[in-house]
């Protein structure tokens, strides 16, 4: 991307974003502008750009459910001292478009001008996939729409803000560079991804694996028995060696799964949330690295 600057000296990755709700004092009102994202993924991503010139919080907290979230009373009011809210788009937030009615802040769509990988089967065939910041090369989409709504709020800081967004896509190739290194080892039989939810269009397309899955997106269910049955069929018929699920929904299902196909169950994907501080993934870096070792390590059978 011509906005791009290689070779520039990549800094650490740090987060100051916080949750909607945290007691925290440093949660309060600090006199910055305050920026909310919908979700913890977007949060770090955004507080990575903003540096030290806007306050970032998430309205969901390490461990919700984004598709279905229901937003609380203490949400809106948040919302209505935000200057911008940043959401996802491509249908992820399900909820989001009867909350940003209610408040007067605008908001910026982060994944405006991605290529979707389009749904293929279900309710939700032909609809895109919402999930494309499971990408690091599709995620830099996401740090140049961030960089450009908070130059937008903010155009007095915005050399930082794009010296900030340079630096961080800087981490992302990194990042990109090492899952490459562990998915591209991955044999060609063993090249298949099986999760719970269809949430690795992206990741599957742009390191060439094979993907199926019990749901296409998250929803109040467990898998149907067609769903479950299909998956076993998949797994059976292509020697997968390992399945996963996701760390917000239930494993029933996919446990059914392995069960039924003699697979390993290889562990639980972070997805749409980061943990907490002290969990494995608290950054949206570390989310990407975790998954792709663990994806890795499973299916050449280290785990």
């Amino acid at each position: 991307m011509s906005w791009v600057v290689a070779g520039l000296l990549v800094v650490a990755s740090t987060s100051c974003a916080r949750e909607v709700g945290d007691d925290d004092p440093a949660a309060l009102d600090d006199g910055r502008p305050l920026v909310l994202t919908t979700f913890t993924v977007l949060a770090d991503m955004a507080a990575n750009v903003a540096g030290e010139h806007l306050r970032v919080e998430s309205i969901t907290k390490a461990g919700a459910e984004i598709h279905g979230y229901e937003p609380t009373p203490g949400d809106l009011r948040t919302a209505e001292q935000a200057e911008l809210i940043l959401d996802n788009g491509l249908g992820l937030e399900s909820w989001f478009e009867k909350f940003v009615e209610r408040v007067p802040a605008p908001h910026a769509v982060v994944s405006a001008n991605v290529e979707p990988v389009y749904i293929r089967d279900d309710a939700y065939a032909g609809k895109a996939n919402p999930h494309a910041w499971m990408s690091p090369l599709v995620a830099e989409t996401y740090v140049k729409n961030i960089a450009d709504a908070f130059v937008a709020l903010d155009p007095a800081n915005t050399d930082d803000y794009r010296a900030n967004a340079v630096a961080y896509v800087g981490q992302l190739r990194e990042v990109g560079t090492e899952l490459d290194a562990d998915l591209s080892a991955l044999p060609e039989r063993q090249r298949a991804l099986v999760t719970c939810e269809g949430a690795f269009g992206y990741l599957a397309r742009d390191f060439d694996l094979q993907e199926a899955y019990l749901w296409p997106v998250n929803a109040e269910q467990e898998g149907t028995p067609k769903q479950v049955v299909r998956t076993i069929d998949f797994v059976r018929d292509n020697a997968v060696p390992a399945v996963f699920c996701e760390s917000t929904v239930s494993d029933k299902a996919q446990l059914q799964v392995a069960e039924d196909t003699g697979a390993r169950f290889g562990g639980k994907l972070y997805v749409d949330s980061l943990s907490d501080a002290a969990g494995p993934v608290p950054t949206y870096l570390d989310l990407l690295r975790y998954d792709a070792r663990l994806i890795a390590d499973a299916l050449v059978g280290e785990q």
